[in-house]
C-alpha cells in the first residue's frame, strides 16, 4: 500500500482521527485498534495509489504536448489512450475520495467519547372505547372436534 505517498485526504484524516497519517498507520497495527481507523487508512492508501496515477499520467501528455517537442512524435492514439488511461483513475480517485470522505463524515467528532447506548423497550398500550362490545368466549377458537 503507499504509506509514504501523500493524499489529498490526509488532513481531514488527521483532523478526525487526531493525530499524523504515519502515526495512525501505528495506531492501526495495535489490538486494539479501531476498524474505521484500519478502513480508512485502506482507503487512503488506495487514494494516495490512485492520485499518483493521475499524476503520471497527466505528467506524460504535458511532456507529449511540449511545445519544444518534435511534431512529428505526435501520435493520437497514445493521446486517446492516455486520455482513456486519465479518465479510469480520475473515476477512481474521485470513488475513492467518495468513500473516505463518507467514513470520515460517518465518525463522532474526536473529541466526543463513544457513549453506551441505552435501549428501551416501547410497549403500545390501545384502550377500546367503552360502546365496543365485549368478544365472545371462544373468538377465534377452532371449533372442537365431535365423535
Amino acid at each position: 500500500m503507499s504509506r509514504t505517498k501523500a493524499s489529498t485526504m490526509d488532513t481531514d484524516l488527521q483532523k478526525v482521527f487526531g493525530n499524523p497519517v504515519p502515526e495512525l498507520y501505528g495506531a492501526a497495527t495495535l489490538p486494539d485498534a479501531s476498524p474505521a481507523l484500519a478502513r480508512a487508512l485502506e482507503l487512503r492508501s488506495f487514494l494516495a495509489l490512485t492520485e499518483e496515477q493521475v499524476t503520471r499520467v497527466r505528467d506524460r501528455v504535458h511532456a507529449d504536448m511540449d511545445p519544444d517537442r518534435d511534431m512529428g512524435d505526435l501520435s493520437a492514439d497514445k493521446l486517446a489512450f492516455d486520455a482513456q488511461w486519465l479518465e479510469a483513475a480520475l473515476d477512481a480517485r474521485d470513488g475513492y475520495r467518495a468513500a473516505l470522505g463518507d467514513l470520515l463524515r460517518s465518525m463522532p467528532a474526536p473529541n466526543q467519547q463513544a457513549r453506551p447506548v441505552r435501549m428501551t423497550q416501547l410497549r403500545a398500550t390501545a384502550t377500546l372505547p367503552p360502546s365496543a362490545a365485549p368478544a365472545p368466549q371462544r373468538a377465534g377458537a377452532a371449533p372442537a372436534r365431535r365423535p
